[in-house]
């Protein structure tokens, strides 16, 4: 069973499909920014713990060499 539609009717839903066509187009690419910008600010905080746990690391280190030096010249 088809209906027939005026003329004006189906210019109005076409220009609807288009629209929402363009409504979930829009909502899926703001949905892959999103995921992008998840992505990359876990990544980057993961990078951060790395780098403050090898400086650190390097402190310590450091620390440890010249509490060493000393120990060895007295």
């Amino acid at each position: 069973m088809t209906q027939e539609y005026s003329k004006a009717r189906q210019l109005a839903e076409t220009a609807f499909s288009k629209t929402q066509s363009q409504f979930l187009a829009k909502g899926r690419a703001r949905t892959e920014v999103e995921t992008l910008v998840d992505a990359r600010a876990e990544k980057t905080l993961r990078l951060k713990r790395a780098r403050l746990a090898k400086e650190q690391s390097d402190r310590s280190r450091v620390a440890a060499a010249l509490v060493s030096r000393r120990a060895a010249s007295a």
